[in-house]
């Protein structure tokens, strides 16, 4: 598989960005070697087959990929976000193309947790792979009434906390961005859930370390790092935004090295398995993550691309830990721990 042609969201060309590096051409050695590498990983008390996860927002509630892609070849994927009663969302348009990237709008619409666990979820149960459940409120009594109907449900595998909602209780502040907001919320769904409990971590903080303790300290199982990074654009012609809403939440490659950063000093200061997300979209990326200390890796804007965008990445990767002659992400990781960075 060719990893050095362009991709495209979009209109947009990723590699058209100054100074964007192109991905090696991989030369699969042979099936058989391929079938010796073992990207097995284990988050917390969950074993995925491989550490590639589908971002939250990006794959829908899984069923919208499954004639498209096997489900069953994924690490596990994330659903879109689920609240406690159904949301319409943000005023179209709720996407906007951006040099190396693109902004969401997108408002959380979904169709409720209930909705979800009666329409969505028994379909899911058939597929072999991880549905880790994101779920969001905006009071800590809402996310934790979300958990509680999914505890009642087969099929799940763990609950990803978006944390980076306005809580109304507290005059609108964003949960992610107050210490004590997050340890009080985090430890309330903890008490609730009777799964794994995923922190999805803002990036619009002054330091993610002292946010990542945080919620370590309050029970989190694992951490992921980051949520998009708050952005917009604007139409000159009409001196109006280009989504529906003034702002967006920026994702592409774009925003991986900022990300790389906010995964390297989580990694680096809590004992929690941090799951990497923002602008993956080849195996070299993948790796730049897990040489940084990600345990795991989400993919979610190169859905929008290519829907077969993580298949893909999965055999390229699978074919560098072949050149680098490492058969497991263990051996990967040994020998970066011993390097300098």
């Amino acid at each position: 598989m060719v990893l050095a042609e362009p991709r495209t969201f979009l209109s947009v060309n990723f590699h058209s960005a100054r100074g964007r590096r192109k991905s090696p051409r991989v030369k699969i050695s042979s099936v058989s070697a391929q079938r010796e590498v073992d990207l097995s990983v284990q988050i917390g008390s969950l074993h995925f087959s491989n550490p590639l996860i589908a971002a939250s927002g990006t794959f829908g509630y899984g069923l919208e990929f499954a004639d498209l892609v096997d489900l069953n070849a994924l690490g596990g994927f994330v659903t879109k976000g689920l609240s406690l009663a159904p949301m319409e969302g943000a005023p179209a348009p709720r996407v906007c193309e951006t040099p190396s990237g693109m902004l969401n709008a997108v408002g959380l619409q979904n169709v409720g947790v209930r909705a979800f666990v009666a329409e969505k979820l028994p379909a899911l149960r058939k597929f072999k792979t991880h549905v880790i459940c994101n779920v969001f409120g905006h009071t800590a009594g809402e996310y934790v009434e979300v958990i509680r109907v999914l505890n009642d449900s087969e099929g799940v595998s763990a609950y990803e906390l978006n944390v980076s909602c306005p809580n109304t209780d507290a005059g609108g502040i964003v949960f992610g961005v107050d210490c004590q907001l997050l340890g009080q919320l985090v430890e309330s769904a903890k008490r609730a859930a009777t799964r794994p409990l995923w922190v999805k971590l803002s990036p619009n903080v002054t330091d993610i370390r002292i946010i990542a303790r945080t919620a370590e300290s309050a029970g989190a199982d694992a951490l992921t790092v980051a949520n998009t990074y708050p952005a917009m654009a604007v139409d000159v012609s009409t001196r109006r935004s280009r989504l529906g809403r003034l702002t967006g939440g920026l994702s592409g490659p774009a925003i991986r090295p900022m990300t790389l950063r906010l995964v390297f000093e989580s990694a680096h200061t809590v004992s929690l398995p941090v799951v990497g997300l923002g602008g993956i979209e080849s195996a070299e990326d993948v790796l730049e993550y897990l040489a940084v200390g990600a345990r795991a890796v989400q993919i979610g804007t190169a859905n929008f691309a290519n829907p077969r965008a993580i298949p893909g990445i999965l055999g390229a990767l699978q074919s560098r830990f072949f050149d680098l002659n490492c058969k497991t992400l263990k051996d990967l990781t040994d020998v970066l721990e011993r390097s300098d960075y």
